[in-house]
């Protein structure tokens, strides 16, 4: 099985994972790009087994439909490294692609909230595109 970690940049705070991803997709509403100081969020979910090592600062917000995402951030380098939904953290984790430092980690297969998206950002061919949050 594959195992993969991710650590934030002063390699205070990491996360392991096991397996492929669940998904990976990229988000581009305004709370993503304000949360990674980027145009879009890139990210991997993983299902849980997962082990977190070092300390975090969290930050809980809710979603347009209501749900609640605990982001959990490096409280010595400020990295956002993985976030949780309320009620699902023993089922998956969703890990900033970034922070694998894995120039060869799979492409994203889905965007969301591309009415947002920055138009200058091209995608890869093929992604499955949706103008808000599908769910």
């Amino acid at each position: 099985m594959v195992s993969r970690t991710a650590s934030c940049s002063c390699g205070q705070l990491r996360i392991d994972v096991q397996g492929e991803p669940l998904g990976i997709g990229v988000c581009h509403c305004l709370a993503c790009q304000r949360r990674t100081g980027s145009v879009f969020a890139a990210l991997a979910a993983f299902a849980a087994p997962y082990a977190v090592s070092g300390t975090a600062t969290e930050y809980v917000r809710v979603g347009d439909q209501g749900a609640r995402f605990r982001f959990r951030f490096c409280p010595v380098c400020g990295t956002n490294l993985f976030h949780t939904e309320e009620g699902y953290e023993g089922s998956s984790v969703a890990v900033a692609v970034g922070a694998f430092a894995d120039p060869s980690f799979p492409p994203p297969e889905d965007s969301v909230y591309d009415c947002r998206r920055h138009s200058w950002v091209q995608l890869p061919p093929g992604i499955r595109t949706y103008d808000k949050d599908p769910t």
